[in-house]
This record gives structure tokens, sequence and C-alpha cells, in this order.
């Protein structure tokens, strides 16, 4: 195995694939060059004098500059690298500098999976009895409705019986209030739920008749309402008798084959490291390209992780209105930063930074990567639901949980999640956790679905790639991954205003 990396011809630090001790010499563009420390594997060493000031380039674009001298040798981490990014910034729409998409044909197409066909129209990748309620005063009714259906029923002919309990519907205003209403009419019409059953109290400022007609045409036959203080009696009585009808239609559902064009994919990382530049997230971006190739649909999220990137992103859009509405979705949440008196470039947490990311444009790099080189065909507002096909961006912070959440909600059937620190945590849809070094597959076999670590080992990044969309296809078919296997779900709704 190399002991680094050069990503670009025109950057100015490699990335070392394996800790290297102070006093080794490596070799780059015909040049030996001696460490002057110990450098961590996943982290940079300067392969060129730096002055104080000077860009350093990664992924052949500046991740920041060098807070004062370096030499050739040295380490380059967050206390030498400093950030270029601050406030807010004019953006000119330049589609001639996008790089040219050129969708691998290599992989066998077209291809099926085995879904559920709706009756709408619409597919899902599970067959799922779900239990929301409008308020979180409820959290512990429909706790209650899950664990007695599943006990009576052993969850036999469904994917799963889930409750998703939040902390949200009342003592909300103005924005804060849209969204949750946004995100639960999203899961009302989630088509990997086969039956629901949304709880209400009565009292709450999510009023259930209200939230009701707010999700305007959704199936009757499978989502049922119920008002806690309208209810005579023992509540969770009342709820089981809906559930048990609604289980006796959802368990009769069957899989079908169904077109790939028709899937629909999240693309999320989380706990990134020096590696998810290199490995896991570029591997999502080769299945990214491959599936809009097929027709499919990719979303890319985690708005505050473009920054530093997002010119990539805007010069890729179709047209002017989508560049338009993309210099929106940068700036309203710079704007948002700009508003609680935070910087916008202050986003490297302690696992980024021990895993050799420096600065946020370090980040957003290698985040971006995950959605290939497709045009952005659609830009999505926080709890809208997907329109069009192929590559879209969607707003919504890059916190894990919230956005997997956001993901989900827009329509996407599972969610592809790249992380070379780990997290076990799902969202309300398959969440697949793609590592981006082989240590943390192996320690982490739990967490970890699929390995993207070999990328820098012995197999290459097609063969790879071949074999992640295989696993993909049988996943939307119906094998679980580890987070439904620990039964690891759960929602997060953006919160951004006063709670009364």
């Amino acid at each position: 195995m190399v002991s680094f990396l050069k990503i670009n011809p025109s950057d100015n630090v490699v990335v070392a694939i394996q800790a290297l001790q102070k006093g080794a010499v490596i070799e780059v563009d015909g040049k030996r060059i001696e460490l002057l420390e110990d450098v961590p594997a996943g982290h940079k060493i300067a392969i060129k004098d730096l002055a104080a000031g000077e860009d350093v380039i990664k992924y052949g674009y500046p991740i920041g500059h060098a807070k004062e001298a370096k030499r050739a040798g040295s380490w380059m981490n967050e206390n030498n690298i400093k950030t270029n990014l601050a406030g807010l910034l004019e953006y000119t729409y330049e589609p001639e500098k996008a790089e040219t998409f050129k969708p691998n044909t290599n992989y066998k197409a077209p291809r099926t999976f085995k879904g559920y066909r709706r009756s709408n129209g619409d597919v899902g990748i599970r067959n799922e009895i779900w239990v929301i309620p409008t308020v979180g005063c409820v959290n512990g009714i429909i706790q209650q409705l899950v664990a007695r259906l599943k006990e009576e029923t052993g969850g036999k002919g469904v994917d799963a019986i889930v409750a998703f309990p939040h902390n949200y519907g009342c003592s909300q205003l103005g924005g804060d209030h849209e969204n949750t209403k946004k995100i639960l009419r999203d899961m009302v019409h989630h088509p990997n739920a086969g039956a629901i059953l949304v709880v209400g109290l009565g009292c709450e400022n999510n009023q259930p008749d209200v939230f009701e007609q707010f999700c305007g045409d959704y199936n009757h036959d499978r989502v049922k309402f119920m008002v806690s203080q309208k209810i005579q009696g023992d509540e969770v009585e009342y709820g089981m008798n809906i559930l048990r009808e609604l289980y006796k239609k959802a368990a009769a559902d069957q899989r079908e084959d169904i077109p790939i064009s028709e899937l629909r994919v999240g693309l999320k990382c989380g706990g990134s490291d020096g590696f998810s530049g290199i490995t896991a997230n570029p591997l999502l971006g080769m299945f990214s390209d491959w599936l809009v190739s097929q027709g499919g649909t990719t979303v890319l999220t985690e708005v505050p992780e473009m920054f530093g990137a997002e010119t990539i992103l805007m010069n890729r859009c179709e047209n002017r209105q989508l560049f338009n509405q993309t210099v929106s979705l940068i700036n309203n949440f710079k704007e948002y930063f700009l508003s609680h008196g935070e910087p916008v470039g202050e986003n490297p947490s302690p696992g980024n930074k021990a895993g050799g990311i420096s600065t946020l444009e370090d980040k957003a790099l290698g985040c971006t990567q995950k959605c290939g080189k497709a045009p952005v065909s659609g830009v999505m507002e926080y709890g809208d639901r997907l329109q069009v096909k192929g590559l879209n961006l969607l707003s919504a912070p890059g916190n894990d949980l919230v956005a997997a959440t956001a993901l989900a909600s827009s329509g996407c059937h599972l969610v592809l999640f790249t992380t070379g620190r780990g997290t076990p945590f799902g969202t309300y849809v398959p969440t697949m956790k793609i590592s981006t070094n082989s240590t943390l597959a192996k320690n982490k076999p739990m967490w970890i679905d699929f390995n993207a670590g070999v990328i820098v080992e012995d197999e290459p990044m097609e063969q790879v790639c071949q074999r992640f969309i295989d696993y993909i296809l049988s996943v939307v078919s119906g094998e679980p991954v580890n987070n439904e296997k620990k039964n690891y779900r759960e929602i997060a709704i953006f919160k951004t205003g006063v709670t009364l």
C-alpha cells in the first residue's frame, strides 16, 4: 500500500495513507521530502515551502491559508491552517467551468429491484407500519401502541412496526411550526410505509384536524388519524383496533419488479475524516452518476458543508434559475449563522480534526464529491418533496439526524451515509453506513454496512463501485442494514426559533 496520496496535480499538500514518522522520506513529483514531524493517517503534509498567508491547495482548490510560514515536510492541520471563508459572497453563473458529466456505462443496465408499488403509483423499498405523533405529549401512547402490536403479531408480514416520537407540535411559532408540520406531512406520504396511524392529543398547536387537511390528498385506506382527548376510555385500546385493521392490509402487500429509474437516494456524511474525500465520498459520487444516468434520483444536503465548494455546484446548475436558487440556498444559511453571531466557517468537529480535516473548505471539497459530476436538476427548500429526477440539492443543516430526516422527508427511499469515525443512528428510512477506512469497518461491524477503505488498499474503485451497486440493489429489495437490525430509527426536526 502506498504511504501517501496526491489528489490533484496542483495540490501543495499530500495525504498520509498510513501514519508516518518524523524523518521518513517521501518522493513527490520526483522530489524527496523528509517529514519534519510525525503525521497521523488521513492528515496532510506540505510538499513545498509555504509562506504565511499562502493558500493551502487540496483537491485542486484552496482549503484555507497557512497561518505562518511552513517548510516542506510539515504536518498541516487545524493549528496552522486558517479558513478563507467570511460572510456573504457575490456569485457569477459560469457553467463553462462545470466538469463534463460522463456517466459510467460499464455497469449492467437497465437494472430493476424488488419494491412495493403503492396505489398512487409511487414506490417503496420497505413495507412498514408507522405510528406518528402530532405532538410530543403523546409519545408514551404511540410507544405503547407499537409495543402492543409487535407483541400481538410478532411483526410477521411487514418489514417493521415503528413509533417515531419527537419533541415538537406545540409551543412553536412561525417557521418552526411549519417545519414540524412539513416533516410529519412528508412522513404521511412516504411510500416506505404500508400503513400509518397519526396520533394527536387535541389541544396542541399542531391541531390534528388542521394537520390532516395540511397533508392534502393521502391514502385514506392506509393512513388513519386518532385524537386522544376525543376518545372516551382507553385510547391505547382504541388505537389498537385501528392498527389491527391497518396491519391486515399492509401484511398482504407483495414486492414486485421496479425499474431502477424510480429509486431515490439521499447522500449524507458524518464523522468525516481525511479519507472521506478519497474513498467513500467519491464512491458515492460514482454511484450517484450511475443512478442519474439510469434515470434515477439522488439528493445532496448539508448546506453549511457546501461552503467553500459551492461554486462547483452552482456552475453545474442546468439553468440560471437553478443557479439563483442555489445562491439563495447558500446565502440564506450564511445569514442564519451570522444572525446568531456565529462565523460561517466554524464547522469541523473535534472528530473531523482528529481525522485529518482542518477547515470547512477541506470538509466541503470532500463532502460535495458524494454527488459526482452530474448536472444539478433541482433545488429544494427544507421540507419540500422531490419534483424532478436527477441530482437535487436540499436545504438542511449538517447535523446528522436533522439532515438525514430531511433527506427521507424529501422522498428518498434510503440514505447513504459515509463516515470515518462511525455512528450507529438511523433515520426513518434505511440508513446505510459506508466507512472511509478499513480500521473503522473492522472495529465496528455492527455499525458499518460497506467498507470503502479498500479503495486505498488493493481494490480498484471501479470494482468496488460494482460491488456497491449490487449491494444497494439487494438492500432496496429487502436486505436490512445495520440500523434496521438494531432498530435504531428516529426523526429530528430543524428548529431555529423560540419555544413558548
